[in-house]
């Protein structure tokens, strides 16, 4: 399976950024835990800071990619064009999250990309990745 991992805003200060809520390790890390988690697969890692380019790379996955995952970063509370964009990807994803949404702000709580996703992962640092894999390849193993 040909799997696209976006990752969005700050995710690029992983490692630096509030350790208790998203964990001590780097973007880099993240994703050679990932690959070597999952040889299988063949993955593309994609990050950006800038909503536009990651609208426009999920525009594009359902021409090159099986699947996405997707972690929009705070743009989660507040996109609602990044929210269209994977609706309209008609391919299977799953939006993550590192650290667990209900215990966190109230503005966290509302979930607008996930409304646009088969479904969403929140709390449990790196291993909300591996289980998005996991439920993509269960899935994929149903069609």
């Amino acid at each position: 399976m040909k799997i696209l991992i976006i990752n969005g805003p700050n995710l690029n200060l992983l490692g630096k950024r509030d350790k208790n809520h998203y964990g001590d390790f780097s973007l880099e890390v993240l994703e050679n835990k990932i690959t070597s988690k999952f040889p299988q697969h063949s993955f593309t890692f994609y990050q950006s800071n800038i909503e536009g380019e990651l609208i426009d790379k999920i525009q594009s996955s359902g021409d090159n990619y099986n699947a996405l995952i997707i972690n929009p970063g705070g743009y989660a509370h507040s996109s609602v064009a990044i929210r269209d964009a994977l609706a309209d990807s008609g391919i299977p994803k799953i939006e993550v999250h590192l650290s667990h949404l209900a215990k966190r702000e109230e503005f966290r709580q509302n979930l607008i990309t996930a409304t646009g996703c088969d479904g969403y992962i929140s709390g449990f640092k790196e291993n909300g990745y591996f289980a998005a894999v996991y439920l993509l390849e269960m899935q994929n193993q149903v069609k």
